[in-house]
Order: C-alpha cells, then sequence, then structure tokens
C-alpha cells in the first residue's frame, strides 16, 4: 500500500509530449510483498476482481517478494497475462524466482535502481535445485511469458537454467539475474522509477484517480484466526470438545464447540490454500474412529488410538504447504513446527481436564449449557440428593462404560455415576461409595 496515497485525484501540472492527458485514468493500486503461495493469489485474485468491478484502467503492483509456489504462481501469472487493465509491476526491491514470472506476466516493468530480477530456477525450501521436470516447466512458462509480452525469451529461460548461450548478459553457466540498469538495457524493464508517481509518469498517464486495495473484513478475520495464539485456543476447544463427549457420553455442548472450533480452525486454512480436502477429511476420520470408540466399540482402545492419530494429522497437514504427500516445498523444520503447534495444546489440554475435568461440569457455567438430568418412567430415574444418599454402599452394574462418567443401574434403576479410579467397563459390578451431588461415585468390585 502506497504510504500517504488515498483514493483521490491527482492532475498532473505537466503535459509533456506523449502523455495522455485526454481524461482522468483510474489506477488501482495494490502491494504484493509476501512470498507467493496460495495466500498471495488469494490477494492477487481479490485485487484484480475489485479493480474489475471498479472499471479501473491501470492497474499498479507494488512487487517485491523471494518467490514462492510454483502453482500459485502459475496462477497469478495466468491472471495477469490476460487482465483486461493494463497491468503494471513496479519491482520495488527483488523480483526473484516466481516474482520473475510475476513481473514478466505483466504490460510492463519499472523497477527502483537498487532492484533486482531473476534466478527463476525451481528450488525446494532447503534451497536445492528440484528435478528436471520441474525446470522445463518453468522454463516453457518464462519463454511462453516473455513471448507474449515482447521480451527476449532466452533471456527468460536463463533465469530458470543455468546460461550457456547469452555470454553478454550473464556469466556462462550462470542463473541470470539483472539489476535495474541491465534490465533496462536488456528489455526487461520500462524504466528506472523512485515513486509511483515516477511510474506513472514514465508510463505517460496523466490525470489519474489513485485508488488503493483496502483489506476486507473477511482478510482481517482470516488474519485473526491464523494467529498462532487464536489457532491454539481453538485446538484446545477442538481436542477439549472431544475429550469431554468421550468423557461424558451424549453431552451436546463439548462436541458443538468441537465442531465450531474446527471449522474456525480450517476455515481460513482452506481460503488460504493450505488445508485441503483430503486433509480436512483425514481430520473427520478421525473424529468418527473416536465416536465409534465412545458409542459402538467402548473399552477395546484401538479406535481411539487411530483416531487420535488421525485428527493430529490432519490438524497438522493443515498447517503447511505440501501437494497430497508431496512435500518438496516444505522443510523438516516447517513440519516438525506445525507438529508442535498441534502437539503442545493437545498435551496442555490433556493435564488440564485430567486434572480439573470431573468437576467443570459440575460448574454453574457449564450446568446452564449441558443437560445431565433426565426423566425417564421406564427406568424410575431418581434425581433427589436425599433418595441417592440412601444407595451408599448398594451394589449394582454398569450399564454404560464409565471413564469416568457414565450410568450404572442399582436394584432396576439407573443413575448417573463417576468411576472412582480409573475406567469402569460395561457389565462389571460396582459399589457406590459417596454421593456428589446428583452423581453416584462407584467403584469396581
Amino acid at each position: 500500500m502506497l504510504m500517504g496515497l488515498g483514493p483521490l485525484f491527482i492532475h498532473s501540472s505537466f503535459a509533456s509530449p506523449g502523455i495522455d492527458t485526454s481524461s482522468p485514468k483510474k489506477v488501482y493500486v495494490f502491494e504484493l510483498n509476501q512470498e507467493i503461495f496460495p495466500a498471495a493469489w488469494r490477494l492477487v485474485r481479490t485485487a484484480m476482481a475489485e479493480a474489475d468491478s471498479q472499471h479501473a484502467d491501470v492497474v499498479l503492483i507494488k512487487l517485491n517478494t523471494y518467490g514462492g509456489d510454483l502453482a500459485s504462481a502459475d496462477s497469478i501469472h495466468s491472471r495477469l497475462l490476460h487482465a483486461w487493465p493494463t497491468v503494471i509491476a513496479w519491482i520495488t526491491q527483488n523480483a526473484a524466482s516466481a516474482g520473475a514470472l510475476i513481473a514478466i506476466s505483466c504490460d510492463s516493468i519499472y523497477m527502483r535502481s537498487s532492484a533486482v530480477i531473476g534466478s527463476a530456477s525451481v528450488v525446494n525450501q532447503n534451497g536445492e535445485v528440484m528435478p528436471d521436470k520441474y525446470q522445463s516447466y518453468m522454463r516453457a512458462m518464462m519463454r511462453s511469458t516473455a513471448e507474449h509480452q515482447g521480451r527476449d525469451p532466452k533471456i527468460a529461460e536463463g533465469m530458470v537454467t543455468p546460461n550457456n548461450y547469452l555470454t553478454d548478459v550473464a556469466d556462462t553457466g550462470r542463473v541470470i539475474a539483472l539489476t535495474a540498469n541491465e534490465a533496462l538495457k536488456h528489455g526487461y524493464c520500462e524504466g528506472l522509477a523512485e515513486s509511483a508517481e515516477d511510474v506513472l509518469k514514465q508510463a505517460n498517464i496523466g490525470d489519474y484517480e489513485l485508488v488503493e486495495h483496502q483489506t476486507s473484513a473477511l482478510d482481517h478475520l482470516i488474519a485473526f484466526l491464523l494467529n498462532p495464539f487464536v489457532n491454539g485456543i481453538l485446538l484446545l476447544l477442538i481436542l477439549g470438545g472431544i475429550y469431554f463427549e468421550f468423557q461424558h457420553p451424549g453431552a451436546a455442548f463439548p462436541i458443538l464447540t468441537a465442531i465450531a472450533a474446527a471449522i474456525l480452525y480450517f476455515a481460513p486454512l482452506y481460503l488460504d490454500g493450505l488445508a485441503e480436502h483430503w486433509e480436512i477429511l483425514i481430520f473427520i476420520a478421525g473424529v468418527v474412529l473416536v465416536a465409534l470408540e465412545i458409542f459402538v466399540f467402548p473399552g477395546h482402545g484401538v479406535w481411539l488410538i487411530s483416531g487420535f492419530i488421525l485428527i493430529i494429522a490432519g490438524l497438522t497437514l493443515a498447517l503447511i504447504q505440501n501437494s497430497e504427500f508431496d512435500f518438496s516445498f516444505t522443510s523438516g523444520k516447517e513440519i516438525f513446527s506445525a507438529l508442535l503447534r498441534v502437539v503442545i495444546p493437545l498435551g496442555l489440554s490433556f493435564f488440564l481436564f485430567i486434572f480439573f475435568g470431573q468437576n467443570l461440569f459440575k460448574t454453574r457455567a457449564f450446568k446452564g449449557f449441558v443437560l445431565t438430568d433426565t426423566q425417564e418412567a421406564t427406568v424410575g430415574y431418581l434425581d433427589s440428593p436425599v433418595q441417592l444418599d440412601s444407595l451408599k454402599n448398594k451394589t449394582g452394574m454398569a450399564v454404560t462404560v464409565l471413564r469416568p462418567a457414565g450410568q450404572v443401574e442399582i436394584e432396576g434403576d439407573r443413575y448417573d455415576a463417576m468411576a472412582d479410579g480409573g475406567m469402569i467397563k460395561k457389565g462389571n459390578q460396582i459399589r457406590v461409595i459417596e454421593v456428589s451431588g446428583n452423581i453416584l461415585v462407584v467403584r469396581k468390585l
């Protein structure tokens, strides 16, 4: 975003030959100052759509990037190459790798005197050059784009793989990267400009209305939800909701909280192109397996462990750049960092819930949300603490798994109960050792 320039008309105080002064031009400006990943593609797509809706005559891109994801760069390159307005790239510092492709996709290029363009080899996160299948595709895109925009395709190709023929451009065996003066000399920029006003002057635009791209409310919301702290809170709510549903089968509030948190967790990652459909499905599959452990196959443990592995995998994969199971553009450090972002809240949640979880549902706040008492005439449910006190030391049978919460049957009636010291399996004989409110505290015989 250009500092100090809001939506306004700027009337030129000069009328140099060749400058169009017939009518004010609408110039839409946005800044692409980030690595080229799906978030950058979403920014370009949104900005170009807004420029079209405002009938902009010119789009000025303030460009500074070291590159990024090839797929995202290809999408941006296609959108700019076929844009209706005239698109001008102003390279303020770097247009490297994918940034070079984006720059030459524009109708014209201007550079600050200290700027650089080129070095478009496809590399992984460790800076290692990728196999030739990646390079050949990039070479073809660079050549065709240069030809389309009337620039030397051999120089564009030399930005991808070591140059062996343009000795007047770069040393033999070196990937081409051009300074601003070199780019001007070899036709890879139209002029050197130190300000946006200078760019538009050199582009022969007279009177113009400059409109800056404004960050939308959705962009602010996505940025807020992607904040690592907020991200961690959402993970706590997801894992906490699953945990409490596991502890209190049938309580609606915990699982609804987990679902809402999961939507808020995955939605911004999906919109930014990080979370793919299959990664979200892995997470859902994990939740289903946990549900099978709770409601269908209690006590086995296999479904529970498998479910949590898939949940952690889905949450982690959604945080990193990958194409299915191709992690070529993601370093091991990034994968480990993403895993820690998931596992640390998981460990913290279990620590908190193990120490405080038993009493959480007894608090006034949770009693307002969670239905803990039911009345069924067929099972003769009793809810009076005085009546429950008479059940102390009586024996019965667990009619659900207690982990530690569940239900027991004593003398033909069902009661909500909490296991004292570990899980009690369905069908086990129990003894009532204490009454806590409307809950029986029982121990396995």
